[in-house]
């Protein structure tokens, strides 16, 4: 069973890009745009991305693991439709995977809005935050 929701799923598999937050050894927080996609048979989300092996995201997660992940866009401006997935969990830096260089991210938290509530105001969206095992 995934620690997804089906709507979640069909939304990220939707999208090419996210945002990936780690933090750096001096505990300053490090943000940059990535390419990802979800991993069926282990349930993570995998990232990749040119030269990956040796940027700082990739160095930081080796590291310390710490990460957060968001997908986010806009489905319209009128109406205002904003539509997330924010992962938070641990993740490894994999060098030798079959993909080359990877980010994996384990889940351990995830919230969501706007994407089941498709005909709901965005002021009245409602938060789908749980822990995961």
């Amino acid at each position: 069973m995934s620690a997804f929701t089906g709507s979640e799923l069909d939304y990220l598999s939707g999208q090419m890009l996210g945002r990936i937050a780690t933090s750096q050894p001096d505990g300053t927080l490090q943000v940059s745009p990535v390419g990802f996609r979800y991993n069926i048979e282990l349930d993570t989300i995998d990232i990749f991305g040119y030269r990956l092996a040796v940027s700082k995201k990739f160095r930081n997660i080796a590291e310390n693991g710490r990460v957060a992940f968001v997908v986010d866009d806009l489905a319209s401006v009128r109406p205002w439709r904003p539509r997330c997935v924010e992962i938070r969990g641990r993740a490894e830096a994999l060098s030798d995977s079959p993909a080359g260089a990877i980010i994996r991210i384990h889940p351990k938290r995830i919230i969501s809005f706007g994407i089941d509530e498709t005909d709901r105001p965005a002021r009245r969206l409602t938060l789908n935050a749980r822990d995961i095992g």
